[in-house]
């Protein structure tokens, strides 16, 4: 979140400097601007509050469980706006193929969930009949990882994509 700088900070950058960065998305709302900012490595998602061209911005950081994300964001901010490349996005906003791949895991199980199927049910629409009929189904590791693939679609459907968002894991 961008606003006005307090008096004494007229050294910082000015509103108007955003303008030289390519924004895909502008949504106003009275006194309040959402952009996004393009970037090779990651955009950046602004929030601007009491914008005038000619004033100085301040970083407004909320003291949360995700300040140094928030901090690290504001940094490739800064890069950019120092004309330097953003450099990468933080680790804990990338979407790794292994964790996208759970995520589809999870959808799929929580469909089936959703539509009355049994673990045993789900298991085999996951992992094939063969792995489900591989070891007893009630000591199975496919059967564990079943069930904490519902429970965690469950618990991320009841708002814990909330987190995901948030980046904080």
């Amino acid at each position: 979140m961008l606003v006005p700088a307090p008096e004494g900070f007229e050294g910082a950058y000015r509103f108007e400097a955003l303008g030289r960065l390519s924004s895909s998305v502008n949504l106003q709302r009275g006194g309040e601007r959402h952009c996004i900012v393009k970037d090779a490595a990651g955009s950046h998602h602004l929030w601007l509050k009491g914008e005038r061209p000619a004033l100085p911005m301040a970083a407004l950081v909320p003291l949360d469980e995700t300040v140094l994300l928030r901090l690290a964001g504001l940094m490739r901010l800064k890069r950019r706006l120092d004309r330097h490349p953003a450099g990468p996005l933080p680790s804990a906003w990338q979407v790794t193929a292994r964790l996208r791949r759970r995520l589809l895991d999870m959808i799929r199980a929580l469909d089936g969930h959703l539509e009355g199927a049994s673990y045993r049910e789900v298991a085999r629409a996951l992992y094939g009949a063969e792995a489900v009929a591989r070891f007893p189904w009630k000591t199975s590791s496919v059967r564990g990882q079943t069930i904490r693939l519902v429970a965690d679609a469950v618990a991320m459907m009841d708002g814990g994509y909330r987190k995901l968002l948030r980046a904080s894991r």
